[in-house]
């Protein structure tokens, strides 16, 4: 019989259930989660009733990860983007309408992508899948002054908005990952974006392979700035996480199981 215990990191809402099973034990392991969840929508003509983030919160957020550096081209390039924005608004919206008129989401991309933005910003290779392109938002936020996070998580359900793309195919969501993102403006507290969704509804959405100018892919280009449907429920916003009693280093980010025996290191399983 195996043995599991609960790893928690609150500055990241991460938890994590990790379990060691003896040699020759069948490792099983069972986890229920029982979750809610609410549209969210940012009203931008009027101030927020949220809760205000702390100080130790917004610093934590503007940090450098490994793959997220805030230096060099990185630094640059938000700096090009957001120049002559006079708001946070403007500054954040910038970088969204940057990310989805420059990056693609590539279908060969394994998993959900791996989110070293450097390396996209320097060969000038910016497609991937969400963990790419959301990321390479959060990076350029945070190099421009904005705290912002990843949000790693899971679609649940189908679209309600019309679009097959944008939910759970089917009730088993084992390959159903997704990776959102949130930046903090002053008066509107953590506001949602996911450009990522925006080159998916580009590429999947039937037909498929959509224009930009396309009604569909401009409605959700307006929508994902400020709004996430939550047919998806979120797990943390970890960086570089060091996975309990693991041998290897430290994961990228943490949305997928992961397993490790005496001989190999965890590897991201595959998903779309």
């Amino acid at each position: 019989m195996g043995t599991g215990k609960l790893v928690e990191n609150k500055s990241d809402a991460l938890g994590i259930i990790a379990a060691e099973f003896p040699a020759g034990v069948r490792p099983i392991l069972t986890v229920t989660s029982r979750i809610a969840t609410k549209d969210r929508l940012v009203d931008f003509t009027a101030r927020s009733a949220a809760p205000k983030a702390g100080r130790a919160e917004l610093e934590h957020f503007l940090q450098p990860t490994k793959l997220l550096p805030t230096d060099g081209i990185v630094k640059t390039t938000a700096s090009e983007i957001t120049k002559g924005a006079k708001t946070d608004v403007e500054k954040a919206r910038a970088i969204y309408e940057w990310i989805v008129d420059n990056t693609f989401r590539n279908p060969k991309t394994r998993g959900c992508g791996t989110g070293d933005i450097r390396f996209m910003l320097e060969s000038k290779d910016l497609g991937g899948k969400c963990a790419d392109l959301n990321a390479l938002y959060v990076g350029l936020a945070r190099a421009a002054g904005l705290p912002a996070r990843d949000v790693y998580g899971i679609r649940v359900a189908k679209s309600e908005m019309g679009y097959k793309s944008l939910g759970a195919s089917s009730e088993n969501v084992t390959k159903a990952q997704h990776c959102r993102a949130e930046v903090y403006l002053a008066d509107h507290g953590w506001v949602p974006v996911d450009p990522a969704d925006v080159r998916k509804v580009v590429l999947e959405e039937p037909p498929g392979n959509r224009p930009l100018e396309d009604e569909m892919v401009a409605k959700a280009r307006v929508r994902l700035f400020g709004s996430w449907e939550m047919n998806w429920m979120a797990y943390n916003f970890a960086h570089d996480v060091a996975l309990p009693g693991s041998n290897g280093a430290p994961v990228g980010f943490l949305m997928y199981p992961q397993a490790e025996n005496d001989r190999r290191p965890p590897r991201q399983p595959r998903s779309r």
